[in-house]
């Protein structure tokens, strides 16, 4: 559990970091926000990530102390 939740975390970084810096016509086409031509940052979903991964991390760590 606590490994999956760092990882998960990690994976949320990468994506809050992509949201922030990527402007929407150049995200992944897999990733939600996508729009082609789109020179919008979609700053909302890179905020909810980083929320997202803070929230993880905090469950891997209270999940290996025991």
């Amino acid at each position: 559990m606590k490994i999956i939740a760092y990882l998960l975390a990690i994976i949320c970084v990468i994506a809050a970091v992509t949201y922030y810096t990527v402007p929407a016509g150049s995200l992944p086409t897999f990733m939600p926000g996508y729009a082609a031509g789109s020179t919008h940052i979609h700053h909302l979903h890179a905020y909810a990530a980083l929320v997202a991964a803070v929230v993880l991390f905090g469950v891997g760590w209270f999940s290996g102390r025991r």
